[in-house]
């Protein structure tokens, strides 16, 4: 069995601004014996079910300032961690992470929780898998609301930026997670910073973190590449419901030239919203994006393909 870390409960002991409750599952089917956490807030039979994915080196504590506008409207919030992230378990041996390890997890714990009416929240890595899935889980998904992300399609050129940050990412392994968000917002707190970094006591929980620079498909036969073409193809030709996109217009890797890439490929995106002071962690300015979005929607049971 694949050796696995928990970070212990007291290094969570300070999140500010977290008031939310934790939920673990334990059952996720191909994955017995980790524990996925999660955020579950609002009323469960909400008519949407807005589905927040966390990136790279974050986890749900990344979307303490949405969650709120969405649940004050009576939608429900669900934000789970990804395996190596936050309070979910982490594997320790790098090789245990890969683009269907974390795709097919975030399928599993979907349907575990079997929800439907979903509004994907997606930034970074929870788009680069998260805009893969709707394409294979019919009716499930109503509505985007998309951050700076792209597509692992392999065959297009990956920006200068984006090497800079994998060759930096490669050359410090044991990643300093409060410095980087402290760089990237300014504005977070010292213990803002200590909150991202709270799951990592030590490089040894960093396996996720270290692998995702370097699982972002960069070629046509890298792992998730094919799969990410087909998406592109069904978000061009099959996707008919809503999209809302905020770009957060200092982010050096997946800024406004990537993400208008983006909104070409998805079908009827409207034309995004510019965030002019946010770099690539938009969530950190997430209650005005949020409440743009929610006022772009035409109604809360608008329904996708």
């Amino acid at each position: 069995m694949t050796q696995v870390l928990r970070t212990p409960d007291e290094c969570f002991a300070h999140l500010p601004g977290f008031p939310f409750s934790s939920h673990y599952l334990r059952d996720i089917e191909g994955y017995e014996g980790l524990r996925m956490h999660y955020l579950d807030e609002g009323p469960r039979d909400a008519s949407q079910v807005f589905l927040c994915l966390h990136g790279e080196p974050t986890w749900s504590y990344l979307y303490r300032k949405m969650i709120p506008v969405f649940t004050a409207e009576g939608h429900r919030a669900v934000a789970p961690d990804l395996f190596g992230f936050g309070r979910s378990d982490k594997p320790i041996k790098d090789a245990a992470y890969t683009f269907h390890f974390h795709r097919k997890a975030l399928m599993a714990f979907i349907e575990r929780l079997d929800l439907n009416h979903i509004t994907l929240v997606c930034q970074d890595w929870g788009g680069i898998l998260g805009l893969t899935l709707p394409m294979d889980m019919a009716g499930r998904f109503t509505r985007f609301l998309v951050m700076n992300t792209g597509l692992g399609t392999g065959d297009v050129p990956l920006s200068e930026g984006f090497f800079a940050w994998r060759d930096w990412a490669n050359a410090h392994p044991d990643l300093d997670i409060g410095r980087l968000m402290a760089r990237a917002c300014p504005h977070l707190t010292g213990e803002e910073c200590e909150a991202y970094e709270a799951p990592f006591p030590d490089a040894n929980y960093k396996a996720g973190v270290r692998c995702f620079p370097n699982l972002v498909p960069d070629r046509p036969d890298a792992l998730g590449a094919q799969l990410s073409r087909r998406a592109r193809e069904w978000l061009r030709k099959e996707w008919h419901g809503e999209t809302f996109m905020a770009i957060g217009m200092k982010d050096p890797v997946l800024g406004a030239p990537v993400m208008r890439n983006l909104r070409k490929i998805i079908r009827g995106c409207s034309e995004p919203f510019e965030v002019q002071e946010a770099g690539h962690f938009v969530q950190e300015w997430g209650e005005v994006v949020a409440k743009k979005a929610l006022a772009s929607f035409t109604g809360t049971d608008s329904q996708g393909p």
